[in-house]
């Protein structure tokens, strides 16, 4: 099977989705000076159900068009962050946020709030869950299709450099960049932190209750392995980083993944294009997995 018949196929798993060539519709609420970016606050029509509040941060000190990354916000239980997570200092030692790390770059950023999360947060996130799947479909599926719209946004902005588009996300947001990197070719390079899981391990030790409901996609397994997700981001730069004693990400199937997906990258010509980080921590990101997260960045972008 070709990498795009995979890609539709993986596609097919998510559900009932909407239009993916509707207009995307746009409303500028505000504008912020934040010091080294400037901020907008956006809605955006993005699935033709509900609206998507968005930030877009745009660097002072670079001229357009700027590459930009595509930032995918964490779960952890904290409905009401969602897109704050971009322009928020969230780890020990961590004082910039990925905005402000971004800025100084030249690198523009954008942060969509997810189903049930930030401004579209108030509704039970089971029961969405449990609400779409009765009408056919996956809230994982809804949730990537709003990504996968955002980086049709993203190359509408004639301030974004279409040819430089970056995933970044850690957690729920890792499994986000991982899914827009394997679906949409457009994304260039990739970065995940904290969320590289192998299912069956998940399985194995017990940990299927240690990740969110909105996880679970109908079918998946039966199809699709994570080593198979990631291996369709291959030949374009991707870096994972893992904590050893991350209880979401069992060691013994991060291990097989990297052997997997670094074979198929060998295969196809781009050897030492995934790589894979580890570091002595739980479920977060130390001042160390940062530094090198954006020395990647700068390489890579």
């Amino acid at each position: 099977m070709t990498d795009e018949k995979t890609r539709e196929k993986l596609y097919s798993l998510m559900g009932d989705l909407p239009d993916r060539n509707a207009e995307i519709t746009t409303r500028l609420v505000r504008e912020e000076d934040c010091g080294s970016y400037v901020l907008e606050t956006l809605t955006l029509d993005l699935n033709g159900t509900e609206p998507v509040p968005t930030y877009f941060t745009r660097p002072k000190n670079a001229v357009a068009p700027y590459p930009v990354v595509l930032f995918s916000h964490w779960h952890g239980g904290m409905y009401f962050l969602g897109k704050n997570q971009l322009i928020t200092p969230h780890e020990k030692g961590n004082n910039c946020s990925y905005a402000e790390a971004m800025a100084k770059k030249g690198i523009a950023c954008l942060c969509i709030d997810h189903w049930c999360f930030g401004e579209r947060s108030g509704r039970d996130e089971s029961e969405t869950y449990k609400t779409m799947l009765w009408d056919g479909k996956v809230m994982w599926g809804m949730m990537v299709f709003d990504s996968l719209r955002a980086v049709d946004y993203l190359v509408s902005r004639t301030d974004v450099d279409s040819s430089r588009i970056g995933a970044l996300g850690m957690s729920m947001g890792s499994t986000m960049s991982m899914w827009v990197a394997a679906l949409d070719t457009r994304i260039k390079t990739c970065v995940d932190i904290c969320c590289l899981t192998d299912f069956d391990e998940i399985e194995r030790s017990n940990g299927i209750n240690e990740h969110g409901i909105y996880y679970y996609v109908p079918s998946l397994r039966k199809n699709f392995s994570m080593a198979d997700i990631n291996a369709l981001i291959a030949p374009r730069s991707h870096l994972s980083t893992v904590g050893i004693y991350d209880g979401l990400t069992p060691i013994r199937g991060v291990d097989k993944i990297k052997k997997l997906v670094s074979e198929f990258y060998k295969k196809n010509g781009a050897e030492g294009g995934f790589t894979l980080k580890k570091y002595p921590c739980g479920h977060a990101e130390t001042i160390e997995m940062r530094t090198d997260i954006l020395a990647f960045i700068d390489k890579t972008l």
